[in-house]
């Protein structure tokens, strides 16, 4: 479970990012969070991640209550959480498994672990048989998907993905949807941070919107009208 309770968050003065945000992504939930560039997205994934703290209210991730979380278990309230970004960030010089791998060997996973669950997830999404390949021997598309497994190796309770298809074309930006909600299919809660409009309405899906930093619709099954 995700929750913002009354948070509100300011960088400056006179530079409020947010502004008495409070809201509730149950476990097992498809959530799009829409709103143009500025609106605070970024924000609630920065809070969400431990990266910054609120300057009021409070944040919740998967159990923890990163309000009152001691520094030492922030790692621990992280790996419940796997995190997408629009850039892929992934490691130039190492293959796809070895990318994937490097999330399971950052926890401390063994060897043989690594060696049964990182074929299995590169198969969940699409990329059996590419385990040798480089992130410069991919399509954008290919390289987002690796992105995704590395995200969902070490079986989170939630996936946050930050302008996922940014970097992609239409067609292959659906693509990487449907796959997000095959995986919310199989249980895990999905965040998906967006300002394509297109996108998110092509998919029957709860769409929260936000402005200014401050959520001016929560509807079931919505539509992205910004």
């Amino acid at each position: 479970m995700i929750e913002l309770r009354e948070v509100s968050k300011s960088y400056e003065i006179d530079t409020v990012a947010l502004d008495d945000v409070s809201l509730r992504i149950d476990d097992g939930e498809f959530v799009f969070l829409v709103g143009p560039s500025g609106s605070g997205k970024s924000t609630i994934i920065k809070l969400l991640t431990a990266e910054l703290a609120p300057t009021s209210g409070s944040v919740f991730v998967n159990g923890y209550d990163l309000g009152k979380i001691r520094r030492r278990k922030i790692p621990m309230a992280r790996r419940t959480m796997g995190i997408i970004f629009q850039d892929f960030r992934l490691i130039a010089d190492k293959t796809v498994f070895d990318n994937v791998a490097f999330a399971m060997r950052a926890v401390g996973a063994r060897e043989k672990a690594i060696q049964r669950r990182v074929p299995a997830v590169l198969e969940l999404v699409g990329l059996e048989g590419k385990e040798d390949r480089y992130p410069r021997e991919l399509s954008g598309g290919e390289q987002q998907r690796v992105a995704i497994a590395r995200a969902l190796v070490n079986r989170p309770q939630a996936i946050i993905a930050d302008e996922p298809t940014g970097n992609l074309d239409p067609a292959m930006s659906l693509e990487i949807m449907y796959l997000l909600e095959r995986i919310n299919q199989l249980g895990t809660t999905v965040l998906v941070v967006t300002h394509e409009r297109d996108l998110v309405n092509r998919f029957a899906k709860r769409v929260v919107a936000i402005v200014n930093g401050t959520i001016v619709s929560d509807q079931q099954d919505g539509i992205y009208e910004l």
